[in-house]
């Protein structure tokens, strides 16, 4: 009765429907993964929010590399801000999504090492290749509060870093890269300003990191794991109506041939 599942366009279709019920069950366990990541990154993001600000000094160093345990680690740092070299990182975003700069200012410290300083967002000007307008860094020794980051590499963020730039722009936030240009030791990462805040506002600090949505990734593995499940389903019911459509036509070829004979 069912032999036609033997003709080749059922063993294509059987073998496709074969190769996908995998397919979906790994796609739905890549969401699943990221939805895992997705709770634990916010959890971490909560506790290091939460966590009493610690001296830089005491979390990070010359050629450190901050491990994903101390990302966004309320930190502290008292020091000379370094205006002769602060730089703008080129091609970032606001909130609303409008292209610009971010401004990265060393911070000196008593014993002579420097930590960068991301003191926010600054729009660009009508060429992209001029240093856009900077409010000034406070003068004289200052107190900052922050998040702190890990250096930024073309891996781990997905941006180029291109040579060639104008002067003083970066595409890339890297102590190593700035440490030469400082002439300095720099503390491994860099910090996200949070306080105190800028008297007019500008440059727009950057706000927290968003540890409260978990986004769609348990929905879409559900999804995934429901097309698993519709493969098998599916393709029965197209079996039992390929079978009940051969009935039928069958059952009228007899109905004719009396007629016929």
């Amino acid at each position: 009765m069912y032999r036609f599942v033997l003709t080749r366009q059922w063993v294509c279709l059987t073998l496709v429907a074969l190769a996908f019920i995998p397919a979906t069950i790994k796609l739905g366990f890549w969401q699943f993964h990221r939805h895992e990541h997705r709770v634990a990154q916010n959890e971490l993001i909560e506790a290091n929010l939460r966590d009493e600000p610690a001296p830089v000094t005491e979390v990070t160093s010359p050629g450190h590399r901050v491990p994903r345990a101390d990302f966004w680690r309320a930190v502290t740092a008292t020091g000379t801000y370094d205006t002769a070299h602060e730089v703008v990182v080129r091609m970032r975003t606001d909130g609303d999504d409008k292209v610009g700069f971010h401004v990265l200012t060393p911070l000196v410290l008593a014993d002579g090492r420097a930590v960068l300083v991301n003191r926010g967002w600054v729009p660009g000007g009508d060429d992209p290749r001029a240093f856009p307008p900077v409010p000034a860094a406070p003068a004289g020794e200052v107190t900052l509060t922050g998040r702190l980051k890990a250096d930024e590499t073309s891996g781990s963020s997905g941006i180029k870093d291109r040579k060639g730039l104008p002067d003083r722009q970066v595409m890339l936030i890297n102590s190593a890269g700035q440490a030469e240009y400082l002439g300095r030791p720099v503390l491994g990462g860099y910090m996200e300003l949070t306080g105190p805040a800028p008297a007019d506002g500008s440059p727009r600090m950057i706000g927290d990191p968003d540890h409260d949505s978990i986004g769609p990734h348990m929905a879409y593995a559900v999804q995934w794991w429901l097309f698993t499940a519709a493969v098998p389903v599916g393709w029965v019911i197209l079996v039992r109506r390929e079978k009940r459509d051969l009935d039928e036509q069958a059952a009228r070829s007899a109905e004719r041939e009396p007629a016929t004979a």
